[in-house]
């Protein structure tokens, strides 16, 4: 009688123990085996809050639910993300510790930053991208233009007057402006702003007539008739504002770019756990739990894997390296 007390003892302090430690979800019937190796860590090199956060903690659940294992998400910035950048480049290679990040960190600092203290290829495996985000070209409403080409034609009546917001010197809606300007013969400035949000205050206020902005930073303005948008940077026209021309449309071709996301694990990570991660990935991001988040967020799920999302990056180096070198961008 004492022996079975003591067991049926043990086993409840066993199992508070167990979901006092945050037990990961079961797996579902005939998934495929889970990694060994523990607890995954999904490293954001970003603030909690933004588009790299929030794709994290999707990414950190689906895992999850997929391995029957915990997944964390690891909040690190800090030196435009390289703090977070170098611990999963010093992780180990098991396929539990994976970084989230934008693609500037992927294909724009390689160039901006002769001394990037890590090689994407020499220190890391591309996995799968994530998601993205359209970029749209958007004026305040007091601006007197209603399309690309009237903008353009009001830049060049008025030299210097028209003036636009980014997050920063070097960051990817930066360098989205200065395509825009090779492509259209506009003539604008750039406003460098420590982060989207006092830029895009500014140009709610009036101060700063225009701004290149990602999709959810200023849809709910768009829609609400504080801001104007004219096209977006995108090969096709975007889902939130199908009624918004894209560049190409607008008489600008040449600039279908968008704002995406990634995922790298550690090098000498196995190649068939990046391919296991990345088919995870894609399921993970159909689920109709990811789209409901993204699409609150103004995003759309993107998947490119392995080799094809290793090319993706070259490609886009190769793009914006010169439009770095031939507008002298320095990193500040």
């Amino acid at each position: 009688m004492q022996r079975s007390a003591f067991l049926k003892s043990c086993a409840a302090l066993a199992c508070a123990a167990a979901l006092s430690a945050g037990m990961a979800p079961a797996r579902a019937a005939g998934a495929p085996e889970p990694l060994s190796g523990g607890p995954f860590t999904i490293v954001a090199p970003f603030p909690a809050g933004g588009a790299v956060d929030i794709l994290s903690r999707i990414l950190a659940t689906g895992l999850a639910e997929a391995h029957g294992q915990p997944a964390v998400v690891d909040n690190r910035p800090g030196a435009n993300g390289n703090i977070g950048i170098d611990i999963v480049k010093r992780a180990r290679p098991d396929g539990h510790t994976l970084l989230v990040v934008p693609q500037g960190n992927l294909t724009i600092n390689p160039t901006l930053m002769p001394k990037l203290p890590y090689d994407v290829f020499g220190d890391f495996v591309p996995v799968a991208s994530l998601g993205r985000a359209a970029n749209v070209i958007a004026v305040h409403p007091a601006v007197p233009a209603r399309t690309v080409q009237e903008l353009v034609a009001l830049s060049r009546s008025r030299p210097d007057s028209i003036s636009y917001a980014s997050p920063g010197v070097g960051s990817s809606l930066h360098l989205a402006g200065e395509l825009f300007k090779d492509k259209s013969g506009a003539d604008i400035l750039h406003v460098a702003y420590k982060g989207s949000g006092q830029g895009l205050n500014d140009v709610l206020r009036g101060t700063i007539p225009m701004l290149i902005a990602n999709m959810p930073a200023v849809l709910s303005h768009v829609r609400a008739g504080k801001l104007r948008a004219l096209a977006v940077t995108d090969a096709v026209r975007s889902s939130f504002l199908p009624d918004v021309p894209t560049l190409a449309e607008a008489g600008v071709p040449g600039v279908a770019v968008s704002s995406w996301y990634g995922v790298l694990a550690p090098r000498g990570t196995p190649p068939d756990v990046v391919h296991r991660l990345a088919e995870d990935i894609d399921r993970i991001m159909q689920s109709p739990a990811a789209l409901n988040q993204l699409k609150a967020q103004g995003m759309t799920p993107w998947v490119v894997k392995g080799d094809a999302f290793g090319a993706l990056i070259r490609k886009e180096t190769a793009l914006w390296a010169p439009v770095v070198r031939e507008h002298h961008i320095v990193a500040q």
